[in-house]
């Protein structure tokens, strides 16, 4: 089952189209359709905190990406059931994986996608296996419109560890800012995003660098918090602290959203963020600096990919609220961000 005839794609894509039986958490609808190259040879990437890792044992007799399982089917039948089934989609992406053919038949599932369906689609790029500029015109002319770059760590050196040489993975940092810039110019300014994971190891000063680096270069920011996956090598590794990765998510949306320097984030010795010389009761009112960051649908304020629990379990309170918060919610966070306010 390879694609581009077969497709994986989320649990949760699977139950909004009637594929999968599960209901979601309340007022949990999912806006993004992600669908998921496959291969009966592996992604050749070995990145340490991956589900689809190559170093992954399987688990169970079956490999989860997310902490939950992405189910294969036939490309047709994704497509007619988003074409005759109720869902709240917004937009499409496509996911490569590091794959000798994933380039050519990426191209072939967007064009079958874009000759039956009215949704915007996104491409979430193997930078890798992309040796040419020109790939991305072929991109653009088969009918996608944004370009995601899963950079992931922060720096050269966790990126090294984690990705690279570190692990005997073939990716390489400068490589991968190289094919963004590729994007930039093809796709134009802030029509490429970067997947960036807090909780890797870096400082806050080193991600708000490299949040910033992205920005000045024409790329924003699709913020993840780090949460393990079972049976990767960092199965062990913990989560970021909720009120740490708050103050990412407002130093990333001052950035992105606000036009704002970095120079407005203050930094204790350890460079931790201890405070923002910003309004931040303005930015909990408009709650959307706390939700999932990704290519935008209908409204350009938050992300029609906003992937519902990849941050955290259902029982535990939301890292990226895959809604608009209400006046609860909001209360919440109010409370999570009480030492900055106070």
């Amino acid at each position: 089952m390879n694609s581009p005839e077969y497709i994986q794609t989320s649990l949760a894509a699977a139950l909004s189209l009637g594929m999968e039986k599960g209901r979601f958490k309340d007022r949990v609808k999912l806006t993004g359709l992600n669908l998921l190259l496959i291969y009966d040879k592996p992604c050749i990437g070995k990145c340490a905190y991956c589900g689809i890792s190559k170093n992954r044992p399987v688990t169970g007799g079956k490999k989860t990406f997310i902490r939950v399982k992405w189910p294969t089917y036939k490309l047709a039948d994704i497509l007619e059931r988003t074409l005759t089934y109720p869902h709240s989609f917004q937009r499409i992406c496509i996911s490569m994986v590091t794959h000798k053919d994933a380039v050519k038949d990426t191209v072939s599932i967007l064009q079958k996608i874009k000759d039956k369906i009215d949704l915007p689609v996104s491409l979430l790029i193997s930078p890798t296996i992309i040796n040419k500029k020109d790939v991305f015109y072929r991109f653009k002319e088969a009918g996608a419109d944004m370009i995601g770059v899963a950079l992931d760590a922060a720096t050269p050196a966790l990126f090294e560890k984690y990705r690279g040489s570190g692990v005997e993975g073939p990716h390489k940092w400068d490589k991968y800012w190289k094919v963004l810039k590729w994007a930039i110019e093809v796709f134009g300014k802030y029509k490429a995003g970067v997947h960036l994971i807090a909780g890797l190891g870096e400082s806050d000063r080193e991600m708000v660098n490299t949040i910033y680096r992205s920005y000045t270069i024409g790329a924003k920011t699709h913020l993840f918090s780090f949460y393990p996956e079972g049976g990767s090598m960092l199965q062990d590794h913990p989560a970021p602290e909720l009120l740490k990765y708050r103050k990412i998510q407002i130093a990333a949306y001052l950035i992105n959203h606000k036009g704002q320097s970095p120079d407005i984030i203050k930094y204790d010795r350890n460079d931790s963020i201890n405070g923002f010389d910003y309004d931040l009761d303005e930015l909990i009112e408009e709650g959307f600096a706390f939700m999932t960051s990704g290519c935008p649908g209908e409204d350009d304020r938050y992300a029609a990919c906003n992937r519902p629990l990849a941050n955290e379990r259902p029982s535990e309170d939301f890292r990226n609220y895959p809604f608009v918060p209400d006046s609860g919610d909001r209360e919440t966070i109010k409370k999570q961000l009480e030492s900055l306010l106070s």
